[in-house]
């Protein structure tokens, strides 16, 4: 296969458009996610934590979250 160069991303031909509905769209979905989990695996920390209110269960899972996604220590 032939290298290509292009002087910016502009010039780069786009990806082509996945068909709706595709079963092959789900695959590639999975995929993904797995990739995702590889280079970043979610922590769980051991125990069973009870809120005294759902805002308060809520704002724990937010920040929860937060952490997985920045990589924030716990």
């Amino acid at each position: 296969m032939p290298v290509r160069k292009f002087r910016s991303v502009e010039e780069m031909p786009g990806v082509a458009p996945r068909r709706p509905h595709d079963p092959e769209n789900l695959r590639i979905a999975c995929e993904l996610s797995e990739l995702a989990y590889a280079l970043k695996p979610w922590h769980f920390e051991p125990g069973v934590r009870k809120f005294r209110s759902i805002e308060e269960a809520d704002r724990h899972r937010r920040e929860w979250q937060r952490r997985q996604v920045r990589g924030s220590p716990a």
